[in-house]
Parts: C-alpha cells; sequence; structure tokens
C-alpha cells in the first residue's frame, strides 16, 4: 500500500486525500448530528501521511478535528473541547504512525540497496582475484590446518608438475613444499604470521627445484590455514651462479696480473743486482751465479702475465646513477647502525661510463667499507659520495669523516701489514679501475679521507 502511494506520486495522494475528507464530512453531514463518523477521517489522515511532513500532517489532523466537531453530536463545551484535543491527537498519532512506517521503508530500502550493492562489489572482486590467480606465473594456494591443498591456480599445478587432467587441489603438501606444512606446526597462538622463505622444493615426479616462498597464516571459525605464494628460482639461481663465476675468473685474472706485474718489478731488480755483483766479483762464470739468474729469468717469465683488458674484453657503457642506487641501497643500513651519515651529492644526470657493473659496485663498497671502518674511532661519522665531471671523465669521490692515513705512499701496495684480510682491497679495486680504463687515486684532505674513482664517459 506504502509502495504503491509513493509511487502514485505526492500531487496525486494529496488529491486523493482532499477527496476523501470532502466525501467523509458530506455524508456525516448527511447523517445529521444522530450519529458521529469521525472515525472514517483516520483513512484519509494515513492516506496523506505517507507524502506530507509532519508539521502538514498536524494541519490536516486539526482540519479532520474541525470537520468532526462541526457535525458531532451535540454536548457541553467542555465536553466538545475534550473531544477535539483528542480526535486530534488520534489524527495526528495515526498520521506519524505512518511517516514512521514510510521512513522505516526507506532505511529498509537503502539497507538493501546498500546490500545488493556490497554483494555486486564483492562478486566483482571475487572475480577479478579469481582471474588475477588464475593469470598469475606465481603459484597460488591455499592450505588448512593439516597442510591439504584447498586452493590452487593453474601456475600451482604447472610448478609441481602434476599430470595433466590432475590437479593439486586435496594434496598434502608435505611433499612438495615441506616448509609449509613445518609452519602450520608453529605454535603462534591467535597472532598471524607473515614471513618469506628460500627453500627446496620437489615436483610431483620427484624433480628437485630452488622455491621462493612468500606465506602468511589467517584465523578461520575451522582453524588455522595457510595462503602461500610460490616462485621456481632455479633459473635464476643457475644464471647468478654463472655470473658469480665469471667475475670470480675476471677478479682472479685482474689479481694475478696485477701481482705478476708487482713481481717482475722485483725479479728485474734481482737480475739487475745479480749482474751487478757478477761483473763486480767477477762472477760471470761461477755456476751459481748462473743458476741463480736462470732462476730470476724462469720466474720473471712466469710472471710476464699482462692484464689487457681491453683486448680480451669489452666493456659495455653502463648507468653510474643505477650503480650508485644500488651501492645506497647496500651501505646506508650499516651507517644507520653505526650512527652515521651517508651525504650523497649527484647531479640531477649522470653519464654513463665504460666499465662492468657488477666489478664497479664491488669496488665502490670496497671503498665504503674502508670509510665504515675508519669513522668508528672518531664522533662524527660521515661520508659524502660525489660526482662531477671533468672533460671525458667522471670524478666518483668517497671522502669520509676519519682520522685519516699516515702514510698515504703505501696505500696501493699490496699485502700491506696491519691491513684487514690480505692487505689486496685498494690494490685490486686500483686494477680493476685500469682495467676499465680508469684509475683509483688518493686525494689528501685537511681532515679524514678522500679516493677519487676516474672513470671513461662511454
Amino acid at each position: 500500500m506504502i509502495g504503491l502511494c509513493l509511487k502514485t506520486g505526492r500531487v496525486k495522494v494529496l488529491v486523493v486525500t482532499v477527496a476523501l475528507v470532502v466525501l467523509i464530512a458530506f455524508t456525516d453531514w448527511s447523517v445529521g448530528r444522530s450519529m458521529s463518523l469521525g472515525i472514517l477521517y483516520i483513512l484519509p489522515m494515513v492516506l496523506g501521511a505517507v507524502v506530507l511532513a509532519p508539521w502538514e500532517i498536524g494541519v490536516l489532523a486539526i482540519l479532520c478535528s474541525l470537520l468532526r466537531s462541526t457535525f458531532d453530536t451535540p454536548g457541553s463545551h467542555a465536553e466538545v473541547m475534550l473531544r477535539f484535543a483528542f480526535a486530534t491527537l488520534a489524527y495526528f498519532t495515526s498520521g506519524l504512525f505512518v511517516t514512521a512506517l514510510v521512513r522505516n521503508r526507506e532505511l529498509v530500502v537503502e539497507h538493501l540497496a546498500t546490500i545488493e550493492k556490497e554483494q555486486a562489489l564483492r562478486r566483482e572482486a571475487e572475480e577479478q582475484l579469481s582471474v588475477l590467480a588464475e593469470s598469475s606465473p606465481a603459484a597460488i594456494l591455499t592450505l588448512d590446518n593439516r597442510g591439504v591443498v584447498l586452493a590452487a591456480n593453474h601456475a600451482a599445478n604447472s610448478l609441481f608438475g602434476i599430470p595433466e587432467g590432475q590437479v593439486l587441489l586435496g594434496r598434502g603438501i608435505e611433499r612438495y613444499l615441506p616448509v609449509l606444512s613445518d609452519a602450520l606446526r608453529l605454535e603462534t597462538g591467535p597472532d598471524v604470521f607473515r614471513t618469506a622463505a628460500q627453500c627446496q622444493g620437489q615436483r610431483d615426479n620427484g624433480e628437485l627445484f630452488l622455491a621462493n616462498t612468500w606465506f602468511s597464516s589467517y584465523v578461520t571459525s575451522q582453524g588455522v590455514r595457510l595462503a602461500a605464494i610460490v616462485v621456481d628460482s632455479s633459473e635464476e639461481m643457475r644464471e647468478q651462479e654463472e655470473q658469480n663465476l665469471h667475475h670470480l675468473m675476471n677478479y682472479n685474472r685482474i689479481a694475478a696480473a696485477a701481482v705478476s706485474h708487482e713481481v717482475r718489478n722485483l725479479c728485474s731488480s734481482i737480475s739487475l743486482l745479480s749482474s751487478n755483483l757478477a761483473e763486480k766479483h767477477d762472477l760471470a762464470g761461477d755456476q751459481d751465479c748462473q743458476g741463480l739468474l736462470a732462476l730470476v729469468l724462469g720466474l720473471e717469465k712466469m710472471a710476464s702475465f699482462e692484464l689487457h683488458s681491453r683486448v680480451h674484453e669489452t666493456f659495455e657503457a653502463i648507468s653510474l646513477k643505477a650503480v650508485l642506487d644500488n651501492l645506497r641501497i647496500m651501505i646506508e643500513p650499516d651507517w644507520q647502525d653505526a650512527n652515521g651519515v651517508v651525504r650523497w651529492n649527484l647531479p640531477e644526470k649522470c653519464p654513463a661510463v665504460v666499465a662492468d657493473a657488477h666489478g664497479l659496485l664491488q669496488a665502490f663498497l670496497n671503498l665504503t667499507k674502508n670509510s665504515l671502518r675508519a669513522v668508528q674511532e672518531v664522533s662524527s661519522r660521515e661520508l659524502a659520495v660525489g660526482v662531477s665531471v671533468l672533460d671525458k671523465q667522471v670524478l666518483v669521490r668517497f671522502e669520509d669523516t676519519g682520522p685519516g692515513i699516515g702514510s698515504p705512499e703505501r696505500l696501493f701496495q699490496p699485502f700491506q701489514s696491519g691491513a684487514d684480510g690480505a692487505g689486496l682491497g685498494l690494490y685490486v679495486s686500483r686494477a680493476i679501475m685500469r682495467s676499465y680504463g680508469g684509475d683509483l687515486r688518493f686525494e689528501s684532505t685537511p681532515q679524514g679521507t678522500c679516493f677519487v674513482v676516474e672513470l671513461q664517459i662511454a
């Protein structure tokens, strides 16, 4: 009834309401004062209250009460006034009751519309998540508290080598990824956990692979469950290990060439000294002297391996900004732990340089590690990394606030006494820079230490 009135429209409802009031008043007048039809005014009150405001309902109630009093049975003045008051209150209350019903109906309709909208959005989100999960190249799966797979996308079936026509759903995960099964056995109480792990996985045919997993627990009415994302990292591991081997061989070649160069210089000095001694003491025919010269000559030939990086390897143009960004990610946590500060004075655009990205990063890392060790002895712990362009070269400065260096002339000598490790860090770093056609040098400063890396602009 209320819905039909609302659909009819305010004007039409008011017209019908007025017509009912007039009809009831005329009927009441027709029957005379022998009986009262005032109870019938409830009908236009109920109908009008559907579209009227509360104050309008009050006006209509007073109007209906006046009409009722006009054609009502006679009585005393007090009785007439009392009837008028009670009639007005009854009409107004009935109108407010209908208004409350209309308001409640509107609230219910709005609530139902909200629920339908939320359900539509939820269905759309579920569809999008379903499409995302099925189209994802990473394996996505959920497990119950027993480690049984509750849901898995197509990539999960492919990752674990499930035969065609079969699915991972309903199988235990312990055979394929034991780390997930172990995670479900952790006593975490009501708290959930989120973590990542690199572990060994197994396919359905027994083949092993390296898996990167991200998983988290969540609690349902059926108990703790686990959601996981799994990626096969075997290929990345093989490529990384091959790349590490390649870099290791290059660094070994650079270090061997640099050390061979120093050994050859020593052999030349020993050979010259031996020749002078032979001439001075007339030992040219002495067999021991000749044997010594032969040994020195043989050692000099063995140490004749030279570093010709530009002949054996061609370096490509690399982004210096990218290398420095990677360096920033690697060193800033250590400096923060040491209550130090790293200041980066970089131009808006860093030119590309001729180098190997991995080797250049290792050389930069060696310099910053030396600076971090040096500033441990002082209160002001700062490192400034700056880049400047000079002609066809790029200069990268590493300047710290450490205590400085007592003997700069011995910095780049191999096998430094008192150095961490073998004392080859700066020596090999300079050899690497020179293999790129650049250099590494020490620059004197009033306070602290400054190293300058010279690189060729690509």
